[in-house]
């Protein structure tokens, strides 16, 4: 088992170009999922198995990016892909702030043992906390950060049983409709477009299902009071609760908090996370400081 591990990055290129559409699920598939998620390509389920609609989102990637439309996500591919498209899992050991393909593995792998984790290809604060929970379950030492015990405990079954894979299926939106959407809305508030992106990629991976357990709903996770909020008084109307109206309503706010903020963005962010009361009162909480240094790091890559 160690030695069928240690050979996954050697292996894993193997299968991330050559699986066929319809075949069982392979967890590296699951990072190619992602990343073509990012870039506005894929609307499935992250569910590890290259199925029609992840061919569809390949062969449009390389139709984009001047490759030979293969179909297959071969090695240039993925370098092509930028931050997300590598390192295949098991190439490094995980710790939070890193992005790539193999921490949204990592992320799969994590669910479909029961642990709840976005699957968006970065390690956020949620992330840490699953690797914690599942090596306390293991019985490793709980450090967060996976390494060589953890992937040997999760890499126990190379192909999950299809089941499982189920099980652990990421509902996504259109995430072409949904980057589209914060493009439009960023340009119409005059927004820097990839901070807009990168905060509703940390909140939801461009998720519209996604409920956090404050309440928190949808592609830039707003409260019930936030949305509120933002209808009644910066807005003056009701917006619809679609993925396009989250859109709208969060970066409504976050163009208010920018102006509040004087175009800081730290603070801005800062107050999206704790409140605009809190920052005013107090400044930033330390855990804030965490969550802006994610979001800031991420709108590099978006």
């Amino acid at each position: 088992m160690r030695f069928r591990l240690a050979m996954a990055g050697v292996l894993a290129a193997a299968w991330a170009a050559a699986a066929p559409a319809g075949a069982a699920p392979n967890p590296q598939h699951a990072g190619l999922q992602v990343a073509l998620r990012a870039q506005g390509l894929y609307d499935g389920p992250i569910d590890a198995i290259v199925g029609p609609r992840t061919v569809a989102a390949i062969r449009a990637f390389q139709r984009t990016h001047g490759l030979r439309v293969t179909g297959l996500a071969d090695a240039r591919m993925r370098r092509e892909l930028g931050p997300f498209g590598t390192p295949l899992f098991g190439a490094r050991t995980i710790s939070r702030g890193e992005f790539g393909w193999d921490v949204a593995v990592l992320q799969f792998l994590l669910v479909s043992h029961g642990i709840s984790v976005p699957v968006n290809g970065y390690v956020d604060g949620p992330t840490v906390r699953g690797i914690r929970r599942y090596q306390r379950q293991l019985r490793l030492a709980a450090d967060g950060i996976a390494g060589r015990a953890t992937f040997t405990a999760l890499g126990l079954q190379t192909r999950i049983p299809v089941r499982a894979a189920s099980a652990a299926s990421v509902s996504a939106t259109d995430a072409a409709a949904v980057r589209a959407s914060i493009d439009y809305w960023a340009a119409h508030y005059g927004v820097d477009p990839s901070l807009a992106r990168a905060l509703a990629w940390m909140e939801s991976g461009y998720q519209n299902d996604v409920v956090s357990t404050v309440g928190a709903q949808g592609v830039m996770q707003l409260l019930p009071s936030t949305w509120t909020y933002v209808e009644t008084v910066l807005l003056g109307h009701k917006v619809p609760h679609t993925a396009g109206g989250n859109v709208e309503v969060g970066v409504t706010l976050l163009h208010h908090l920018l102006t509040v903020f004087k175009g800081n963005e730290q603070l801005a962010l800062a107050a999206w996370y704790q409140g605009e009361r809190a920052v005013r009162r107090v400044g930033v909480y330390k855990i804030s400081r965490t969550f802006v240094a994610d979001v800031e790091a991420l709108k590099t890559r978006m």
